[in-house]
């Protein structure tokens, strides 16, 4: 409890997208259930893209999304900047511009104060903020675990989406943040030990990246969260009919990232999706530890950009579909 206050992760199950159902048994649960494109409705839920958009009058879409976890740091304040700028990237994965948020608010009122609440709160708005988006109430509950998102609506351009059915053969694929916040977040929750490298990449939005890739005429993207950079460029490499190769020494890594993977600081979720993708992924000789950290579940991670954008590394291609989705060199 340092200064006095109560650690925020000490709350929660899990911390941050690593809490997400696990792929695979999602996929099983709304199979079916979910409204696919057609019509106006341009992205459904049939490829699992990051937001929904809906083509409505004057050239115009309406882009709709919501995102919501336990607490994946202990400081109030960062929590909800992170959970706030997770939210509002999945708005920026589809190719639009948020215009106006709703908190979704879980919290234990006989357990915390309201002074954490309030400090929750002031992340988010903040955040939001900065991005031009205000937030306009929302719904909160007493609940015993805290739990804090928005539901973002965002406006796009109809005809430039950025899809994860859209990407092509012969393409890059860039990325526009380290990854190793799910083992950093771990090694926070059980030491204390704080990573500003790992809060600050998380609260970063993902508004110049998801620009970067519409003035180029990029149409294909996704962001990186819950289920790993693998996870998600499988669901992309499926959805697009093509093999994802990722070049492992090219993809970025934050600070202590690999410390603490060999140290056996790794979420529960980033093995379920290391388990999910194993059997659609050729990985050659790489090692366990390695495989852990492409997988490993991030919170409010970058966007995965097929094509090149300034200042996102090229991890990888796209090329002709192959016996495997994802093949990593």
């Amino acid at each position: 409890m340092p200064g006095g206050r109560p650690r925020l992760t000490q709350y929660a199950r899990g911390g941050g997208c690593a809490c997400k159902i696990p792929p695979g048994e999602l996929e099983r649960v709304v199979s079916g259930l979910a409204a696919t494109a057609s019509g106006d409705l341009l992205v459904g839920a049939e490829d699992g893209d990051d937001a929904a958009v809906l083509r409505v009058a004057d050239g115009r879409a309406i882009v709709s999304t919501a995102d919501f976890f336990p607490p994946v740091v202990d400081d109030p304040y960062d929590w909800g900047r992170i959970a706030a700028a997770n939210a509002l990237s999945d708005v920026y994965a589809v190719g639009g511009e948020p215009v106006m948020a709703l908190n979704l608010f879980g919290w234990p009122r006989d357990v915390l104060p309201a002074e954490m609440a309030r400090e929750v709160l002031r992340g988010g708005r903040d955040t939001a903020a900065g991005a031009g988006c205000p937030i306009a109430g929302g719904h909160s509950i007493d609940d015993p675990e805290p739990k804090y998102g928005l539901a973002v609506t965002g406006t796009a351009d109809p005809a430039r989406l950025l899809r994860l059915g859209a990407g092509r053969p012969g393409v890059p694929l860039s990325l526009s943040k380290p990854l190793g916040v799910g083992v950093l977040n771990a090694r926070h929750k059980a030491t204390g030990e704080v990573f500003p490298q790992a809060v600050e990449t998380m609260a970063a939005l993902n508004a110049a990246a998801g620009r970067a890739a519409l003035e180029r005429g990029i149409g294909c993207a996704t962001d990186v969260t819950g289920f790993g950079l693998l996870g998600h460029l499988y669901k992309l490499a499926r959805a697009s009919g093509v093999t994802a190769v990722v070049d492992a020494a090219a993809v970025p890594y934050l600070d202590g990232a690999r410390a603490a993977a060999r140290d056996g600081f790794v979420p529960g979720g980033s093995r379920r999706n290391l388990a999910w993708v194993t059997p659609h992924t050729d990985f050659g000789r790489i090692a366990e530890e390695e495989r852990l950290l492409l997988a490993d579940a991030q919170t409010s991670g970058g966007l995965l950009v097929a094509g090149e954008i300034p200042g996102a590394p090229v991890v990888g291609e796209l090329v002709p579909k192959g016996r495997r989705a994802l093949v990593v060199r």
